[in-house]
């Protein structure tokens, strides 16, 4: 059934201006609540900010010292905004847990608690000098839309990350970013069939469909995106299937959705009824997805080749 989701990324830059470092963290969080609020406009389910926001233009010297558990100011702070607008958001921070700190994307739910935190598994190089402990895993946690996961920056270089996440059931994937990482967007949403909705500083954030296809990006003139999107979907390919559309919409019509990518010889399939889901269609007219039909290919190889 139709699974429709209102996600909004803001491309805060940092509140500028000197002074300490506790300071700055704190001048840096006042000014993103005031971009929360004006995202909130929107009525988003879900809003993310970018890699560390309240940090930004704090010093990787100054990390550990000014790092903070969860809970804490800083998301007590933000889980004040998520409840006023029952709103989940992707709070990213330096956090600090027991004797170790994390470059960390935090939840928090439509109540304001701490969900959770996805912790960085790949740090730059700089940053574990500057005392980052790498994470070791990826997380997906289970909102009231969907199962969701989150990147951050440097992890986008490594398919670890987006491996594991595809593996516990990611639908939509947040990367809050120092770095803009375009086409690599595109790629991992390609590849493994996800919605990628990036925040980075100042500008091009993106919200990327699971073909890889641009649906927003934000620019200096307009440093929030928001859009609508649809998690009940697959990726099938069009091969055995592209016989079966005519069927599929002299049914369902425009309660079905079929969006392809011709050159790559996929399209994505997505549910706009509130009764039925994407998966029963398939099962209906015998379709596969993608993985799915890859995984059979590999199968018929293997057995062609061990009859030699």
């Amino acid at each position: 059934m139709s699974r429709y989701v209102r996600v909004s990324s803001i491309s805060f830059g940092g509140a500028g201006g000197g002074g300490s470092a506790e300071e700055r963290v704190e001048r840096n969080l006042k000014s993103a609540l005031e971009w929360i609020d004006r995202a909130a406009f929107d009525k988003p389910d879900i809003i993310v900010l970018p890699e560390i926001f309240p940090y930004t233009g704090v010093g990787s010297d100054k990390w550990v010292e000014t790092a903070q558990p969860v809970p804490g100011p800083i998301t007590e702070a933000v889980g004040e905004r998520a409840r006023r607008y029952n709103a989940y958001i992707i709070c990213p921070m330096v956090e600090r847990k027991g004797d170790k700190i994390y470059n960390s994307a935090v939840l928090i739910d439509r109540r304001g608690q701490p969900v959770g935190s996805y912790h960085k598994i790949h740090p730059t190089i700089g940053e574990i000098e500057a005392g980052i402990t790498p994470g070791t895993e990826p997380v997906v946690f289970q909102t009231d839309f969907g199962r969701i996961g989150c990147a951050i920056c440097f992890d986008l270089n490594f398919r670890d990350v987006i491996e594991g996440l595809k593996a516990k059931g990611a639908e939509a994937v947040f990367f809050p970013s120092m770095y803009r990482g375009r086409l690599q967007l595109s790629i991992w949403a390609f590849d493994f069939g996800v919605w990628m909705i990036s925040a980075t500083p100042g500008e091009m954030s993106a919200i990327v469909d699971p073909l890889g296809k641009v649906r927003a990006l934000s620019w200096n003139y307009e440093r929030i995106i928001s859009k609508v999107i649809n998690l009940d979907y697959a990726v099938l390919h069009i091969d055995y299937s592209h016989e079966k559309w005519k069927e599929i919409k002299r049914k369902y019509g425009n309660g079905v959705e079929l969006d392809v990518s011709a050159p790559e010889g996929v399209f994505c399939m997505y549910c706009h009824m509130p009764d039925l889901t994407v998966r029963q269609i398939m099962e209906e007219f015998g379709l596969e997805s993608r993985e799915e039909y890859f995984a059979r290919a590999n199968r018929i190889r293997r057995e062609a080749l061990e009859k030699g």
